[in-house]
């Protein structure tokens, strides 16, 4: 089987990445599903664990294989795994959040995501950078039909969590909604905003994105740290820049919500109350997501057709794909296929 592990955490122009050709497919353990890999896609929170960037927090185990955009077909169920009604052959997604205790305070509520027990498919347990894997089938997912595999692997992360950063975010009805990056979750979540009757300002670097976003119907495109054309209700920043937190909240008009979705933020430059939090602005971290907002999205996506713009990357080049995501050198998302 050929999987890849983080050798040793670092800057992915240094190759931290290792290619390995000669393990066995892992066995499925109880209540488990064994996947074969049809498609995984390319995070950006891949690309933190791969350098280290999540180290401060927890590091990972060593040799990780990252990947939780995962598309696979169930090859084998482990002891128990069939009460959660998937069998051999099906179709299933493997997400970011791989466990939860279902005992502490926040899961007993209802936000599982906060569970400070959870674990992480390709952070806390082997993804699918790799030909095959598993999943606690409690934690797998049903897929829509009318995807292909490559558009079906970004729903899965990117998508999910661009739709909870936009409930977050507490877009009103109709509202004004500014997106500081254009990447693979923005551009999904710029669609649901749109066909909830939004108007988006995309705020982004590199030309590429700033054209995907005008093609899907932003009705303004400007620089990462350009001001929009109308003060904003809510706004969500998917760059990982701590800078564009200050004109994103100076964006925002009286009341307004700025979420910040990624997993990983640079340090944010001293903020100016009057300029950027008075007015009742609220500032607002998104961490990962539940299974309810999984299945709440990946119904939507079912009942509208999403356009997913993927770029192709065969399994041996995932290093090269990481390396292009932090270049910027893409659109959309990148999809490794086994």
């Amino acid at each position: 089987m050929r999987a890849w592990h983080v050798a040793a955490p670092g800057p992915v122009s240094g190759h931290p990445l290792h290619l390995s050709t000669g393990d066995d497919a892992p066995r499925p353990g109880p209540g488990e599903l064994l996947l074969r890999v049809l498609a995984c896609g390319v995070c950006r929170t891949d690309l933190h664990v791969t350098e280290g960037d999540l180290a401060p927090r927890r590091p990972a185990p060593p040799g990780v294989t990252p990947g939780h955009e995962v598309v696979g077909e169930v090859a084998a169920l482990g002891e128990g795994a069939e009460t959660a009604g998937f069998t051999v052959g099906d179709r299933a997604g493997a997400a970011w959040l791989r466990w939860t205790d279902q005992e502490c305070k926040f899961c007993r509520r209802g936000a599982e995501n906060l569970c400070p027990n959870s674990l992480y498919t390709g952070w806390d347990a082997d993804g699918g950078y790799a030909e095959y894997m598993t999943v606690p089938a409690a934690y797998a997912h049903r897929l829509p039909t009318g995807y292909s595999d490559a558009e079906l692997a970004p729903l899965l992360c990117a998508g999910i969590i661009g739709y909870h950063a936009l409930q977050r975010a507490e877009l009103p009805p109709g509202g004004r909604l500014g997106l500081y990056g254009f990447g693979g979750s923005a551009h999904l979540a710029a669609q649901v905003a749109l066909a909830q009757g939004a108007t988006v300002h995309v705020l982004t670097r590199g030309e590429q994105a700033q054209r995907l976003a005008r093609e899907l119907g932003a009705t303004s495109v400007g620089g990462a740290a350009d001001m929009p054309p109308e003060p904003l209700d809510s706004a969500i920043l998917f760059a990982p820049v701590g800078d564009l937190v200050l004109p994103a909240l100076a964006a925002l008009d009286r009341g307004g919500t700025l979420a910040i979705a990624g997993i990983y933020l640079t340090d944010i430059p001293p903020l100016n109350y009057e300029k950027h939090l008075f007015q009742e602005r609220q500032l607002r971290s998104v961490t990962s997501n539940t299974r309810a907002d999984a299945r709440e999205f990946l119904a939507f996506a079912a009942e509208h057709k999403l356009e997913v713009t993927t770029h192709a990357y065969p399994l041996d080049a995932a290093d090269q794909a990481l390396r292009d995501l932090k270049a910027g050198a893409f659109d959309g998302a990148a999809v490794l296929i086994p």
